[in-house]
């Protein structure tokens, strides 16, 4: 199992923060051409199930996966949404997406007064901190073929 690359976008589609692990295609695009169509997709997806959906959600969309990989998605009650590509081997990750949210971003983004919330983010200690957690997870590989 493993993880390709991680989103967070603020509640205005601004990608804050992006990181690449084990993806091997490029997009073919450019980084902020790739965003915008990341955000948008997942925009049109959120509206999508909530429209269709037979009864109220309470999580709304958590994940949607392809023959290739799988997209697991949180957002905050504040708008922040975070995006993770996966193999297809990995499970519901929603708990980690939490633990992400509450025990890294907040830590080293929201109560770091140097760090601006509405421009990308740029602290070396929130970049170490959330590297050291995604390898230390079960399904981060310890070595890729």
């Amino acid at each position: 199992m493993t993880i390709y690359n991680l989103h967070i976008f603020d509640r205005n589609g601004t990608c804050l923060y992006y990181v690449e692990w084990n993806r091997r295609k490029s997009a073919g695009m450019s980084q902020s051409e790739e965003f915008k169509l990341m955000y948008g997709m997942i925009h049109s997806i959120k509206s999508f199930v909530s429209r269709i959906s037979p009864a109220d959600l309470k999580d709304g969309f958590l994940n949607f996966k392809t023959n290739k990989y799988k997209l697991h998605f949180y957002e905050t009650p504040s708008g922040l949404k975070i995006v993770i590509n996966t193999d297809l081997g990995v499970g519901n990750i929603r708990d980690t997406l939490h633990q992400i949210y509450s025990n890294i971003y907040v830590e080293y983004v929201v109560r770091n007064p140097v760090c601006d919330l509405d421009k990308p983010i740029t602290s070396e200690l929130f970049q170490t901190k959330l590297d050291e957690f995604i390898r230390g997870l079960p399904f981060f590989p310890s070595r890729i073929n």
